[in-house]
């Protein structure tokens, strides 16, 4: 059963797959959206990553929390 993470305060320049690569780093990612304005195109700030795994998700939790991406 996987996990699904939320991730704020986002960088607008963040994309899908630049938010998959940086939570590759703690195990395998099954899915990496951020959220795009439906009206401008532009990313809301916040996605959602999904982990396979709790631990990796809880691995990506301490390791990325209050970090910048």
């Amino acid at each position: 059963m996987g996990k699904k993470l939320y991730v704020g305060n986002l960088s607008y320049s963040v994309d899908d797959q630049s938010l998959n690569q940086n939570f590759s780093d703690f195990g395998t990612v099954s899915s990496a959206k951020v959220m795009m304005d439906r009206d401008s195109g532009r990313s809301k700030g916040f996605g959602f990553v999904e982990m396979s795994s709790d631990a990796e998700a809880q691995a990506a939790i301490s390791g990325m929390n209050g970090k910048s991406v």
